[in-house]
């Protein structure tokens, strides 16, 4: 090598070097001070910020405002990029910070105009919830102000962050609804689209309440209606053709933004009083959704309320507040509707049941990074924004979603932190502004209930499923009161469970609606966990939390037993190989599991041909290559046909049913063996299911991605278990208590309280929660402490 190229060799390294350091120093200054004083004019009184071990704040304040100040403090230090990103997300601003990449999330989200919806409950918010709202909003700027620089990542983006607003507060909440509800009615026009092209006895089989595997809080399990006969439906004679089949994809049926929870009454529990357990299910990423946090106010109107907060809200969403524990899971209620809008006499008008209605137009600039602005046009009726961008067959679609509407958000958790008893408890729940939810609580006198907290629209008689005309008579007539919600309090059992699924019937489950609730296996192993015993601790809460085994795909491994036959495995020799792994599984999702990755693949592969084969004829002409909705509750009618085997529903590229299950197995091997290394014997569960919890930004930064990323780690659990996870979903958060007996509780969360790779609590207690380890409810004894003076009276 010559002495030039040497010189431009080191040069290269230097400036490499110097970039490393660089950004080693950007991040390294915004590290945020926890020891010592610091000065705050807008507080009444001095605030307290003690952290522990782990980074979780014990907040102690003299008043509700100055509390609410000191929350957004340590969250403004600790996690503003997280909910700058929550709060753009909802508004469709993420494009103003990261280019044109993000304009098409940007456009979907700006149709709900959320900041401007924001800032109308904000105008309306009672006085006290307003004075918390805006002592959270100074804290966070009060935080944000601390840093000696600007968090690191605006360096990397080149931006600079903007205040916090009040209005920011409900944006994050907004941000909620669109992780947890359905925001544009999609499933209403994927069976729309079934609906129209399938006979009605066909679509109702199809699109089934529930199955055998429910496990609803009341009533009871719903079994499959009967196979349609020929004469009402002929796949065979249809003459539509072969039926194109994609790759198996081993990520379909995939876990639902969701969660378990479940109460034990204090007759069962050793300690007398209700014993409240509940694992968040979200998708995982760095930072964590939730921020743990004790918040106290001593003096007369003292509170003290330990949990999970989510960071740009002044709140304990879920936790304890010494007399009442709380936990939620996602309802999968039917929020939004799909409506078909019919064109009024006039151009620019539809109809609605109270004559013709201009359409309102909207014009949202989105602004884009390092490029021109862009105008979105919005249409939007009396219901709601129409979907421009959506071409349905029978007209323009407009939506109605309890989101759009001013009652959808409000500070009313706030009363939580007060609640004396559970029956408190259940009534602030059902006023609750935030993604309807499973609302399960319990007192420290031993009661426990499950009622629904948010709002619930007064449905008119309509089928919900699939896009209706409102044109001639309302299908939303006001909002149920609270004493119209479906309860349960004190069940003879002593027990509650909640996973997502179906949980009532009859009026109850009209009121609630099918919003796409999970099948039943999770919550029956969950159920039939707590009645395999009669004595309860907190401490056993963890094994049912963690329980990772099979019981739902067993009936599926006997079946590919019996499928692969003498003669089909002398047909292909890999075939045999597959059995043999199968036959000798661990009926676990265990990450040395190789039998359990190929049940699952194979019950998937199997699913996904005969939902294909059925819905056919809802795939052609101008349908053709729109997506169709896979309802959760199809397996009973799966298994009914593989069982059954009626030639009638078989497209005609079979020959038979055995030919089509073989076809399943087949491409499932021809997956697992052209797209990995190794034989299919190193195909284990762990393989697939390791987990990817990353930064969003560590891929662009100048430094190793290993610094910002967790580590990689084959976990076990799936999702028809009570241990759900995927590499990039599972438990944001995992919880136990008794209430007035917090310090025997646990809790432990994925990555760490602080949002900072260079913090000490960047990934404290990670190791807890992928190990399944407890770790306590309360945090611990107090490593440093931060006070918040204020002037002096």
């Amino acid at each position: 090598m010559t002495k030039l190229a040497w010189r431009i060799t080191l040069v290269c390294l230097l400036f490499a070097a110097g970039v490393a350091l660089t950004g080693y120093l950007m991040v390294r200054l915004s590290l945020p001070p926890i020891d010592g004083e610091i000065f705050v004019a807008a507080l009444t009184d001095d605030v307290v910020i003690d952290r522990d071990d782990a980074g979780v704040p014990t907040i102690l304040a003299k008043n509700r405002q100055d509390l609410a100040f000191a929350t957004g403090f340590v969250h403004g230090q600790d996690r503003f990029f997280q909910m700058d990103l929550m709060r753009r997300k909802a508004a469709g601003e993420l494009a103003e910070l990261f280019g044109e990449v993000a304009l098409s999330l940007d456009r979907t989200h700006r149709l709900h105009r959320f900041r401007h919806r924001a800032e109308a409950v904000v105008a309306n918010l009672a006085s006290g919830e307003a004075q918390v709202l805006s002592a959270y909003a100074a804290g966070v700027n009060s935080g944000l102000a601390s840093l000696r620089a600007r968090p690191f990542e605006y360096f990397v983006l080149r931006a600079h962050p903007q205040s916090w607003h009040a209005a920011d507060s409900m944006l994050v909440a907004f941000a909620m609804f669109l992780e947890l509800d359905e925001e544009r009615a999609a499933p209403d026009l994927q069976r729309g689209l079934v609906h129209r092209a399938l006979p009605g006895e066909v679509f109702e089989w199809l699109y089934a309440a529930g199955t055998k595997w429910d496990a609803p809080l009341r009533g009871d399990a719903l079994t499959a209606a009967p196979i349609p006969p020929a004469e009402s439906y002929d796949l065979r004679g249809s003459g539509i053709g072969p039926t194109v089949l994609p790759l198996t994809d081993e990520t379909s049926d995939g876990p639902l933004p969701g969660s378990n929870s479940w109460a034990v009454a204090g007759r069962l529990s050793s300690s007398g009083k209700a014993i409240i357990a509940s694992d968040m299910h979200l998708p995982i990423a760095v930072p964590n959704t939730f921020y743990r946090a004790r918040l106290v106010v001593t003096g007369t109107d003292a509170i003290d309320v330990s949990g999970v907060s989510l960071p740009g809200t002044p709140l304990i969403v879920a936790g304890s507040n010494g007399h009442v524990a709380w936990a939620f899971t996602n309802s999968y209620g039917d929020w939004s509707d799909a409506l078909l809008i019919r064109d009024g006499d006039e151009a620019g008008t539809y109809r609605t049941p109270a004559g013709p209605h201009r359409f309102a137009t909207h014009r949202e600039i989105i602004n884009v990074k390092d490029a021109e602005s862009r105008e979105l046009v919005i249409r939007e009726t009396i219901w709601g924004p129409v979907l421009d961008d959506e071409q349905y067959p029978d007209g323009p679609i407009a939506v109605r979603w309890i989101a759009h509407d001013r009652r959808a958000v409000n500070l009313r958790h706030l009363e939580l932190e007060r609640a004396q008893s559970l029956e408190h408890a259940l009534a602030i729940a059902n006023n609750l502004g935030m993604p309807p939810q499973n609302f399960v609580a319990g007192d420290s006198a031993g009661n426990i209930g499950w009622t629904i907290a948010g709002s619930i629209p007064r449905r008119a008689d309509f089928d919900a499923r699939v896009p209706v005309d409102w044109s001639e008579a309302e299908g939303w007539l006001g909002w149920l009161d609270a004493e119209e919600y479906p309860r349960i309090v004190n069940p003879d059992s002593g027990r509650l469970w909640t996973a997502n699924a179906r949980t009532v019937d009859g009026e109850a489950l009209q009121v609630i609606g099918d919003g796409g609730y999970d099948l039943g296996a999770r919550a029956q192993q969950i159920r039939n966990h707590l009645f395999a015993a009669e004595r309860f601790n907190v401490r056993d809460m963890l094994r049912i939390q963690l329980d990772d085994r099979a019981i739902f795909l067993a009936r599926w491994r006997d079946l590919l037993l019996r499928v692969l036959d003498n003669r089909a495995v002398t047909a292909m020799p890999s075939r045999q190989v597959y059995r043999d792994l199968v036959e000798d599984w661990l009926p676990r999702a265990s990450v040395d599991s190789v039998g359990y990755r190929l049940v699952r693949a194979f019950r998937l592969a199997a699913k996904r041909r005969v939902f294909d084969m059925l819905t056919a004829p809802a795939r052609v002409d101008e349908n053709a290559g729109r997506p169709l909705l896979q309802s959760k509750q199809f397996e009973d009618v799966l298994w009914s046909l593989l069982h059954e085997q009626p030639m009638h529903l078989l497209d005609s590229d079979y020959a038979s049913w055995q030919e089509l299950l073989l076809a399943a197995i087949d491409e499932v091997i021809v997956d697992l063996e052209t797209g990995f290394e190794g034989p299919l014997a190193e195909r284990s569960w762990g393989e697939r299911n390791t987990v990817s919890i990353r930064h969003p930004l560590s891929q662009a930064l100048p430094l190793p991605p290993a610094w910002f990323d967790m580590p990689y780690q084959a976990l076990p659990g799936d999702v028809n278990m009570p241990h759900v996870q995927s590499p990039d979903f599972g438990a944001s958060v995992r919880f136990a208590l008794s209430p007035g007996d917090e310090e025997g509780g646990y809790l432990h969360m994925p990555t760490g309280q602080s949002g900072h790779p260079m913090s000490t609590f960047y990934r404290a207690g990670h190791e807890d929660w992928a190990e399944g380890r407890v770790s306590s409810f309360l945090p611990a004894a107090s490593r440093y402490r931060l006070v918040l003076t204020a002037p002096a009276n």
